[in-house]
């Protein structure tokens, strides 16, 4: 088993985590802060949207399961990469999407996975590619958010349910529940 690790902000950590903790492979999804200048910040300095800081998550995969490329397919189909600092309701730098490769084969996986999925999307994908800085895991309320009190909070009701219905459906043999179901 060889281990590997992507940094990935696409808007709301609580709706990334859950795509990707239900994705066969994937070991763990921690949610955090990067790509900003506070140290240690909290997630209301984060909101604040002035550390520059994103949301974002931190997925562990097994890449003899899934590969970094497959992580990326995935990342690119459930959230909306043309939308410039923002995710539907949620804007600001700290919704921004963006991927923080931690190596040279990731920065080109990820060009290479821009390009691939570009003509999905009707208008210009804006991802960025951002250097990897230091990585702030999240308050420990805002870990595995979706299983507790995500499925009581309305704004993931509305938000998590299609995105995973969307990973079920793209990459069914790469979910869990499909695999199961």
């Amino acid at each position: 088993m060889t281990k590997e690790v992507a940094t990935l902000a696409g808007g709301c950590f609580w709706c990334t985590e859950a795509v990707f903790k239900d994705v066969i492979g994937v070991e763990s999804v921690e949610s955090g802060y990067i790509g900003g200048t506070t140290l240690n910040p909290t997630y209301k300095q984060v909101c604040s949207g002035d550390t520059g800081h994103a949301e974002a998550i931190r997925v562990t995969f097994d890449t003899d399961v899934i590969s970094y490329d497959d992580i990326l397919d995935i990342y690119f189909a459930t959230h909306d990469p043309t939308q410039l600092n923002r995710q539907g309701n949620d804007v600001g730098t700290q919704y921004r999407s963006a991927i923080f490769p931690c190596d040279a084969d990731q920065e080109a996986a990820a060009k290479a996975a821009i390009e691939r999925s570009q003509p999905d999307w009707p208008a210009p994908i804006v991802t960025a590619i951002e250097p990897l800085s230091d990585w702030y895991p999240a308050e420990d309320y805002h870990q595995d958010y979706w299983e507790g009190e995500g499925q009581r909070n309305p704004y993931c009701l509305a938000v998590i349910p299609p995105k995973l219905q969307k990973l079920r459906k793209s990459f069914a043999a790469r979910a869990k529940d499909a695999a199961t179901a």
